[in-house]
């Protein structure tokens, strides 16, 4: 392989991981549908061209946008599967607040303002937001078995729930304090859900 070649694809491989750090910070910032593509090849230092190429609509980058976090980003991915922490630990996890080092406005669930903003749900940003949404909720439900609750369903749905709400009013609130309330909430939940389960049986 030559030099220019190996150049090429290096550059390429730079350009995509650009254009998706640009994507995810002006979308993060300004939202989805306030960003264009010029906005976007100017942040990430590439032509519209070399944008296309990559990606060959907006609806396609925000698809990747948002499937690059489902893997990356721990208020997206769900919660930990730490095995150093017991069932209730990591279920309570879920609702530790964020560090945040930036003074920017807060901007709650990438996945809920996805859907908001793109509200056709046959859309396929929105049909992925909800699948995230949904298996999120059955994440927690898994971890709320494991803890030997006698509904997990129903309270990997009411935990679901309780995120998305602190979510979006630290949002509209611009405030990260909703998640140490929704904390306090979760706790009860699960606590409830545990003592009406008993203690667990030994074999």
């Amino acid at each position: 392989m030559t030099h220019s070649r190996q150049t090429r694809r290096h550059r390429g491989r730079g350009a995509r991981e650009r254009i998706l750090a640009a994507a995810t910070e002006l979308f993060t910032a300004q939202g989805i549908n306030a960003t264009g593509m010029d906005q976007l090849s100017k942040a990430a230092e590439v032509s519209k061209r070399t944008l296309y190429t990559y990606f060959g609509s907006k609806d396609e980058l925000v698809h990747t946008y948002l499937q690059e976090l489902r893997g990356h980003l721990p208020q997206a991915a769900g919660p930990s599967d730490e095995p150093t922490q017991s069932p209730r630990e990591q279920l309570l996890a879920v609702f530790d607040p964020k560090p945040r080092n930036t003074a920017a406005p807060v901007r709650g669930c990438h996945f809920l303002n996805a859907s908001v903003e793109i509200p056709d749900p046959e859309h396929s940003v929105h049909r992925l937001a909800a699948t995230h949404k949904r298996e999120f909720a059955r994440r927690l439900s898994g971890i709320a078995r494991r803890a030997g609750v006698s509904n997990p369903e129903a309270l990997g749905e009411q935990l679901a729930l309780l995120y998305d709400g602190a979510a979006a009013r630290g949002t509209a609130l611009n405030s990260s304090h909703t998640s140490a309330c929704a904390r306090s909430i979760a706790e009860l939940l699960v606590d409830t859900a545990l003592a009406e389960a008993g203690p667990p049986t030994r074999t």
